[in-house]
């Protein structure tokens, strides 16, 4: 919480102390924020804040949480709803994976129409970055945008490669954690029952979906599968009296009987789910997997009633030899008891939301869990200790185990990992030795991050616990959460974090370190204010995202990697609104029950890194150049190519709309020293390492770029200035201009936003959707490029493009082969 100038961090506490000096900031009429756990996850938050009266406050949130991955890939879920169109919203993604990046999609409502042109998307092996950067304009053109702007989410997709079937184990500090997640084997044939809610209280579009699901699920039964439906209300119905082969004939019977499925009666959830067990219990089969899925929308109303005797009645029944899945429809189904019952019983519990999309809900969870490929997994640290839970009964593909300890003697040199699972009736072993990595390499800021996703771990697990132990192993369980909790600043149902400014005598003002300074806690990227239009929720978003930790709030970041949360509130003086930025690795959104409270919402933005840095060779461009890159369509490795200096050069035109921008470069030093924009007749622009300046024909404008954030626009220009960069638009094409201070040297670089479709821009700048392809079988790297044949070599390079400048891989290529003309048919005499 900043204000007037003056940061203060928030502070993990027990839950009850922290919502006390809450209460009592308020009670003062003074500005306070309270983030509190939602239930009994850590996924679900809650974020309060008052703003005292005639106050100006920036409150940041930070926060983290593990990536889990589903159907063979890792999603990122941004939500974007700031109520109202955002002069200036940005959003920044960057993915890093140690193992590199095997695809990566951008999808969702956010992606559609004219915003598809606001995003952008670059990669290199074990990095990619995402960048949405939509106008004004632009945010009111998505299929579910309108004149409040944007209303929708973006949705990135991405997995790792995995080319070692044993895992990717890392090490550091005396921590380590395994991610394992094979497909080298075949599939198990499965054992499913299906047992149906069909009461009263499903009546309507819940019944028609579910039924619609069903028909899909069927359809997605391989030959060599059993399968099962059971429908109840107060009385419970088979559809078969055994499991049937999930053959054409049978699989068409049973599309049959669940057409007929209609709503009636009550509810007997008890003798539903035992008849489920005594189904499969009878008919066992040797090298298959056995799955029993419960889908219901309320309480048990009929028959036995008392959720203590079903679960014990199911857990005697079942006696840990197949998982139960439980579903709940709805807001009414009282979760706490399907999660319990799953819990006890080798399973999860998902709830399903009243929703137009519920069937997709439905068949999406049975996906999941449709390709067992394990059973029976252990996995076994010979040298580690204090491990996180080393036990599961099924793994299915597209899934991943993680698994994190302790190394109980760090002077080894070696760690050994061994995982025994069934594999379609064999036995299977899968044993890997690494070389521990001597702590000297391992980065500064990626100390902790190991420990940090070990504590996250274990506090999970513990929590998860509570819920099946009684007495005092149920306390001490609970005290050794807590205790991790407010070690490691989690924000947990036993902890809430707190942040008020201090009483007088009191100091807590936080330590704040400058941008590109190291935090003296765990790795973060700290949010920094950026101009934008009056704030209603969070207006923009940025996410640098690794496979990590999960993670609820914390005072600061969590284990892989940080997002930020931060705003001035609307009618209390200030319009100026904000980014946020996130590095992210395997880290998922795993529920959005978002609440709100007091004056602001939080959303949930995930926010976790794995924090692993890649070291690599850059290869410089020579002392007499810049070297700019090309982004290309259908491939994944960009181009770049050299453009001598000093120069002063074209970079961007446009005729039909009398838009020209001009760059002037020097001797010895990348990038330009002055860019200047021209448009129509009257519209000049002159940028300097130094100064901005604007003049519209009749009114000049100067800014100076240490000054305060601000904006100016006119007819069909729009100027941004903030921290370092100044975003412009002219007419239908944006450009943002970064200035980067290297090695002594300040320089401009010009990173091009958005562009018109289908029009024939020229300059250096002026190639768009280029493609190529690599030619096989040339001893010299060859590839397809306008219809000739270039040479071209790997190279990293710096993207100036990026306020972050990071290294990536391209293909060099020369200037010629990209612009089918030479250097000297885009030079200028003068800017």
């Amino acid at each position: 919480m900043t204000i007037e100038g003056k940061t203060y961090d928030g502070v993990v506490k027990e839950k009850e102390a922290a919502q006390q000096q809450y209460n009592q900031a308020v009670s003062r009429g003074q500005s306070a924020g309270l983030v509190k756990s939602v239930g009994r996850t850590l996924e679900d938050f809650k974020t309060s804040v008052t703003v005292a009266a005639f106050s100006k406050v920036t409150f940041e949130l930070t926060y983290e949480e593990l990536l889990k991955r589903r159907l063979g890939k890792y999603e990122l879920l941004i939500n974007a709803q700031p109520m109202q169109p955002v002069a200036d919203f940005k959003m920044d993604l960057h993915i890093q994976e140690k193992p590199g990046i095997s695809f990566l999609e951008v999808k969702g409502d956010l992606s559609t129409g004219d915003l598809a042109n606001a995003i952008k998307t670059t990669r290199a092996d074990k990095d990619a970055w995402v960048t949405f950067y939509p106008t004004r304009d632009q945010q009111t053109t998505c299929k579910s945008c309108g004149e409040n702007g944007l209303n929708g989410d973006l949705l990135v997709t991405y997995d790792v490669e995995r080319r070692n079937p044993k895992g990717e184990v890392m090490v550091s500090n005396g921590y380590f954690v395994h991610y394992f997640a094979p497909s080298d084997v075949p599939r198990i044939p499965k054992n499913v029952v299906f047992i149906i809610d069909r009461s009263g209280s499903m009546h309507g579009r819940k019944i028609d979906q579910t039924r619609l699901a069903l028909l899909r699920i069927l359809s997605d039964l391989d030959e060599d599968d059993h399968f099962g439906l059971i429908t109840f209300d107060s009385e419970v119905s088979l559809w078969k009296r055994e499991l049937l082969k999930a053959t054409g004939t049978n699989l068409e019977n049973a599309k049959s009987f669940v057409k007929e499925i209609r709503d009636r009666g009550a509810t007997d959830i008890n003798a539903a789910v035992l008849a489920g067990v005594d189904m499969i219990s009878r008919h066992p089969r040797e090298g298959t997997a056995s799955i029993l899925i419960l889908l219901t929308d309320g309480d048990p109303t009929s028959g036995e009633t008392n959720i203590e005797k079903i679960m014990a009645n199911v857990k005697e029944a079942i006696g840990t030899k197949f998982p139960l899945y439980c579903l709940g429809f709805g807001y009414d189904v009282n979760f706490d008891f399907l999660t319990k019952m799953s819990l006890e019983n080798g399973g999860v519990a998902r709830r399903i939301y009243e929703d137009s999309d519920a069937d997709l809900q439905l068949q999406g969870f049975y996906d999941e869990v449709a390709v067992p490929l394990l059973t029976d997994i252990q996995l076994k640290y010979p040298g580690g200790t204090n491990l996180t839970k080393t036990s599961f009964s099924l793994y299915f593909n597209g899934s991943e185990i993680v698994v994190s300890g302790q190394i109980t003697d760090n002077s080894v040199e070696s760690f050994t990992t061994e995982v025994i699972a069934v594999s379609k009736g064999s036995n299977v072993t899968y044993q890997d030795t690494i070389m521990t990595k001597d702590p000297s390499d391992v980065p500064p800021e990626n100390e902790d991050f190991m420990q940090r996703l070990w504590a996250y771990l274990t506090v999970k697990q513990l929590l998860e616990r509570q819920v099946l132990l009684k007495g005092e192993e149920k306390e001490d369980e609970k005290k050794e959460a807590l205790k991790l909790s407010l070690k490691y600043q989690f924000v947990t149902p036993l902890t809430s974090m707190v942040v008020t400014k201090p009483q007088e005598g009191e100091v807590e003002v936080a330590d704040k370190p400058k941008e590109g300074e190291a935090l003296p806690r765990p790795p973060a990227m700290h949010p920094r204010p950026v101009p934008s239009g009056p704030f209603g929720s969070p207006g923009f978003k940025s996410y640098l995202y690794q496979r990590g930790l999960p993670g609820p709030p914390a005072a600061y970041p969590v284990l892989r990697g940080s997002g930020g949360y931060s705003g001035t509130h609307p009618g209390l003086g200030g319009g100026q609104y904000r980014t946020e930025r996130i590095q992210a690795n395997r880290f998922y959104p795993v529920a959005e029950d978002f609440q709100s409270s007091g004056i602001l919402l939080a959303e949930q933005m995930p926010m976790i890194t794995r924090r692993v840095t890649v070291l690599s060779t850059m290869s410089a461009p020579p002392a007499h150049s810049s070297r700019f890159l090309l982004p290309v369509v259908g491939q994944s490795k960009p181009l770049c190519f050299d453009v001598p200096v000093p120069h002063k050069l074209r970079l961007l035109q446009d005729s039909a709309s009398e838009f020209s921008m001009n760059g002037e470069s020097m001797t010895g030093q990348n990038g330009c020293r002055k860019i200047a924009f021209h448009y129509k007749t009257n519209h000049h622009l002159t940028i300097s390492t130094t100064s901005i300046r604007y003049h519209d024909g009749q009114n000049h404008v100067e800014f100076l770029w240490d000054q305060e954030p601000t904006q100016h626009n006119t007819e069909d220009v729009s100027l941004i200035l903030r921290s370092n960069e100044i975003d412009v638009t002219m007419g239908n094409i944006r450009v943002i201009i970064l200035l980067h201070k290297e090695n002594g040297d300040v320089f401009l670089w010009p990173a091009v936003q958005q562009q018109p479709k289908d029009v024939m821009l020229s300059g250096i700048l002026g190639e768009a959707d280029i493609s190529y392809e690599e030619i096989p079988g040339s001893q010299t790297t060859t590839l397809k490029l306008k219809d000739q044949e270039v040479k071209t070599s790997w190279v990293m390079v710096k993207d100036y493009r990026l306020a972050s400048a990071p290294v990536v891989g391209c293909w060099l290529v020369p200037f010629q082969a990209v612009a089918q003309q030479e250097l000297a048919d885009f030079t200028v005499t003068q800017l």
